[in-house]
């Protein structure tokens, strides 16, 4: 008998009010305890998806399934004990500290409106602690630097202790220092029965730390399986039609290295 996959999509499409076709028929399976990159240029349909994925979007057809059970018949409260998302960026805080915001990955476990039980305060202290802002629970989060800002947003999906987490470009901001501990972070947290699904540009960074990644253009899959097996200069002039030099450096780690970009640019 097959092992029941942590995520399942089956033909899933998504078209916007307009008629645009933002996802069209992708399917996969993904395991437990996996990091997994979602690779494409703009307008691929990485966001689109992921947001039928966490339900804040319906899917126009297509069954999007967590440990067996669709998600699609669910509650926000019971999709928000398997599904956590890290936005891309803060856009508004509101004036919480860094302890009520991730306060706020408890919701769906908290029983009484007004106030959190002695476990969930120790969760979220627990979690402060593990992601290195225990010192900083007391400041206003847009008050921090975008490094600190991304642990906590990852502190606050992390506390709502889900099944799958998706993280929506987490270092598109950040400098190289904090991409590395960002990825560090993630990395270290797919070793527990849980799976991440991270969004991102940066190809190589993906490359060096996911155990699979998933290609997308203009909506659909392109490639999917071991980025050391899939990502190629064929596929990458495909996706972004661009070419580039793909290598691998002394620790045989890839990298992707682009170099001009092709559609058109004979016309200049």
């Amino acid at each position: 008998m097959d092992e029941v996959p942590l995520l399942e999509l089956r033909d899933l499409n998504k078209y916007y009010d307009d008629g645009y076709h933002a996802v069209r028929g992708v399917s996969y399976r993904i395991g437990p305890g996996m990091l997994v990159g979602l690779i494409g240029p703009n307008g691929c349909g990485k966001s689109t998806m992921m947001k039928c994925i966490n339900r804040m979007h319906d899917p126009s057809s297509g069954e999007i399934l967590i440990d067996g059970e669709s998600v699609l018949g669910k509650t926000p409260s019971e999709v928000a004990k398997l599904v956590a998302t890290v936005p891309a960026e803060l856009r508004n805080s509101f004036g919480l500290t860094v302890y009520e915001t991730v306060m706020m990955g408890r919701y769906p476990f908290l029983k009484n409106v007004w106030w959190e039980t002695e476990n969930d305060e120790e969760v979220v202290l627990d979690a402060l602690r593990k992601f290195g802002v225990d010192h900083l629970q007391d400041r206003q989060l847009n008050m921090l630097s975008s490094g600190e800002q991304q642990r906590v947003l990852i502190a606050k999906a992390y506390v709502q202790e889900p099944r799958l987490m998706l993280v929506d470009e987490p270092t598109s901001h950040l400098d190289m220092k904090y991409k590395l501990d960002v990825m560090e972070y993630l990395n270290a947290m797919v070793k527990k029965d849980m799976t991440i699904l991270v969004a991102e540009h940066d190809i190589s960074l993906m490359a060096r730390y996911c155990d699979l990644c998933i290609i997308m253009k203009k909506g659909r899959i392109m490639a999917i399986g071991k980025p050391k097996e899939i990502i190629t200069p064929e596929l990458i002039e495909e996706v972004y039609e661009v070419s580039a030099s793909v290598g691998f450096d002394e620790e045989g780690e890839l990298f992707v290295l682009p170099k001009r970009y092709r559609k058109g640019h004979d016309t200049l």
